[in-house]
């Protein structure tokens, strides 16, 4: 009896762990063919023959500021498979609750202000102080997740789904340079980027128009479009979440009355995204100081760089790095400029954004050593000055060479080799990479490709004699960042 009751237990285990072993087998086989069509549709879009520096494409403004859009339809974002937008937001102007399908990455260019995530199933851990009531509680008059405080180099990761806003408290005007990975397996949809307000009555502009522009090239069904275009005029406004939802179901859903559920929906609202507070908004933030930072990094440093996974859980995850400060730079040569690199290392909330950035200083005539980006795209947007940028691609045509200025950007395609040199002013930028950890391999200098090479194989590659294959491996003994070149200078002249 016991023998049978055991080959029975031992036959239901057999079919349990079979039953879970197909399915797991099954939903990685999913996930994998999704990730080929996502490399295959990416990679039938990257044959560049030329690209062009870019400005924005839109510009809507709101109440209290102005959204620019990069026009995604253009073939090194689809390449790359990003958006490219900047929020200028005023004094005392709120960017509205928003989430999108795809993961981001916030570059502060200027101001400050602060901003707030709100992860689900979160606790709300910053309160005000409240007054004790009669059985010896204190009620807090409001507690929220935690809001954090932004300035100037700062920045901010934030997953796909993750309800974010932010608040301009300073006195000059808040600039924020958004880049947002439609391509990433984070977005289950498609191409497109898309945002979900959670208040307000955004403009319809704002959303993508690479599907449309997608359908009006490649379709060419104008008829159908003529009998959507009386369903089109219907909803020609866009409209917050809760504007598709019923009041009553809205009033239910929140314990309220159908007249607070009418004014959740915003239907009359056309203040846009980027609305004025009526006071200085008032919520619970510390102000951290800088030591405090410095011992928040020196904390991280002792341990080693190394994490568990049971100190950073989303809820109290980092989700900024500041940037532009010259002591964190990577690499630093005080005649020619210095790199400062964010990835999972240094904010390991990147692990799961699969995104870093990159922070150029180039001074006056200087050069960044000529590379390729091992394992990511690099989309380029220059913060301040001007310089040049060449990019070559894998048949040796240079598919860009051209002067860049402040707000422009450009993109650099995985594994395209490119040179930036600076102009009279100094030329400064911020490379958005859709990976993690972003590996560069360097052309020239100190721990290049080259340097790396035996002289023979140098001097037979490039048909030269022994000798000048040295001075190609060893003229330059500067790393990432150099200085400008005497030879190279009266070359120029010549």
């Amino acid at each position: 009896m016991s023998s049978s009751t055991l080959f029975s237990l031992t036959l239901c285990f057999l079919v349990l762990f079979n039953c879970c072993f197909a399915q797991i087998e099954q939903v990685t086989s999913r996930h994998e063919q999704q990730q080929a069509r996502r490399r295959s549709s990416q990679h039938s879009e990257c044959q560049l023959q030329r690209i062009n520096a870019l400005e924005p494409a839109r510009r809507i403004k709101s109440e209290a500021g102005v959204t620019e859009i990069w026009d995604e339809n253009d073939e090194q974002f689809e390449c790359a498979g990003v958006a490219v937008i900047r929020h200028t937001i005023q004094k005392r102007g709120l960017l509205l609750p928003a989430y999108t399908n795809t993961p981001k990455l916030v570059y502060v260019e200027q101001g400050r202000g602060i901003q707030g995530a709100v992860f689900p199933g979160c606790p709300e851990t910053f309160q005000s102080s409240g007054q004790f009531s009669r059985d010896g509680s204190q009620s807090s008059e409001d507690q929220h997740q935690k809001v954090r405080q932004v300035r100037e180099g700062d920045v901010v990761a934030l997953p796909s789904g993750v309800a974010d806003w932010f608040y301009n408290n300073g006195d000059s005007p808040l600039v924020l340079v958004q880049l947002l990975d439609t391509s990433n397996p984070a977005n289950q949809l498609d191409q497109d980027f898309r945002n979900f307000f959670l208040a307000g009555n955004p403009q319809r502009e704002l959303q993508s128009q690479r599907s449309s522009y997608q359908r009006d090239q490649f379709e060419g069904q104008r008829g159908r479009q003529d009998e959507d275009e009386s369903r089109r005029h219907q909803q020609d406004r866009n409209r917050n979440v809760f504007g598709g939802f019923d009041e009553q179901i809205l009033a239910e859903a929140f314990n309220i009355d159908t007249r607070l559920a009418r004014s959740m929906r915003n239907e009359k609202d056309n203040r846009g995204i980027i609305v004025r507070a009526e006071h200085e908004l008032q919520v619970v933030s510390p102000h951290q100081s800088r030591e405090e930072e410095e011992r928040e990094i020196e904390h991280r440093r002792g341990r080693g760089g190394r994490f568990n996974g049971i100190e950073e859980t989303f809820c109290t995850a980092r989700l900024k790095h500041n940037i532009n400060d010259p002591e964190r730079a990577d690499f630093f040569n005080p005649r020619a400029g210095r790199l400062t690199t964010v990835n999972s290392l240094n904010l390991p909330i990147l692990r799961s954004v699969q995104l870093s950035v990159e922070r150029g200083v180039l001074y006056p005539n200087a050069m960044m050593s000529p590379h390729w980006n091992m394992n990511a795209h690099s989309i380029i947007y220059i913060t301040r000055g001007n310089g040049r940028i060449q990019i070559v691609g894998d048949n040796g045509q240079t598919i860009f060479d051209g002067e860049v200025r402040e707000g422009q950007v450009v993109t650099a395609p995985q594994s395209f080799a490119v040179v930036k040199k600076a102009g009279s002013q100094g030329f400064e930028w911020v490379s958005f990479k859709t990976n993690d950890n972003a590996q560069v391999s360097q052309l020239a200098g100190r721990v290049s490709t080259i340097r790396g090479l035996p002289v023979e194989v140098v001097a037979n590659s490039f048909q030269i004699s022994r000798e000048d294959a040295r001075r190609l491996k060893n003229n330059r003994e500067e790393v990432s960042v150099f200085s400008p070149s005497q030879s190279g200078r009266s070359d120029e002249i010549a």
